[in-house]
């Protein structure tokens, strides 16, 4: 992106970036989305999140983007509350990942696993699209789930398998997983550091007019990717070494500190 000239796509993670510690959008933050908008630039979210928990967060403002859910998985329009395009891990493929990830981590404990399935709106069950093994220990309190034997839970398609273990943090285990899914086959990254990993299926507006945001490991392509890549205060070292630019924490209104150059 040339300096001075205005992004025509701001591209913004939620946790750790958007949202405060506390989970809500700053004013000054909302301030700037309604100027990019108004100035006709176009605004999306991308997130771990599925759709269902990005509505506390679009409650804050006034916007009703695109939203790209599920590390990518998961596109969805919050105007219309409907999934218009998943990618999606096939039951051979998860039954096959999920033995090669327990060998991986068998010294260290192994690993429990999850599973977040598509609907078709924000508003489906949560208790149909989210299912762990009876012995996943949650990263969070929730009784939005169901819980199911392996060999049923990956037998359906899911966007996203998740691979828990609480004796490591996720870097770590993360270190470990990589090498035993190759990267054309799934998509393994972290958003959260307390041992936790996700798999998604593996991965277009010109990359040179995107200003793009975020904090985490999972928010590494996205930040390569666009033309103007920018890191939160409270990023991984990892991301601030691929950023362009490194921005004040999320705390301290960070995206609106760059945003506000041109809206």
């Amino acid at each position: 992106m040339r300096a001075g000239e205005a992004p025509r796509l701001v591209v913004c993670d939620v946790d750790g970036t958007f949202v405060t510690s506390r989970d809500r959008v700053s004013p000054r933050t909302r301030g700037v989305v309604a100027s990019l908008t108004a100035a006709g630039a176009g605004f999306m979210l991308a997130t771990g999140r599925p759709p269902r928990w990005l509505l506390p967060v679009l409650d804050q403002v006034r916007v009703r983007p695109v939203c790209v859910c599920a590390n990518g998985a998961v596109v969805y329009d919050a105007a219309a509350d409907a999934v218009v395009h998943a990618e999606t891990l096939a039951p051979d493929l998860l039954a096959a990942v999920a033995p090669e990830i327990a060998r991986a981590t068998a010294a260290v404990g192994g690993a429990t696993f999850a599973v977040e399935r598509v609907g078709r709106s924000a508003f489906d069950r949560a208790d149909e699209l989210f299912a762990v093994e009876p012995e996943y220990p949650h990263a969070w309190d929730t009784d939005e789930h169901s819980v199911q034997p392996r060999a049923e839970l990956l037998a359906q398609p899911a966007v996203k398998l998740l691979v828990r273990n609480p004796a490591l943090d996720s870097p770590e285990l993360y270190a470990l997983v990589r090498e035993a899914v190759a990267p054309a086959v799934a998509q393994v990254t972290y958003s959260w550091g307390g041992g936790l990993l996700e798999v998604s299926a593996p991965g277009a507006v010109e990359p040179r007019h995107v200003v793009a945001f975020g904090d985490m490991a999972n928010d590494l392509e996205m930040i390569a990717w666009a033309g103007h890549g920018v890191a939160m205060g409270n990023a991984i070292p990892a991301l601030k070494d691929a950023a362009d630019e490194v921005t004040a924490s999320n705390d301290d209104d960070g995206v609106a500190r760059v945003l506000e150059r041109w809206f």
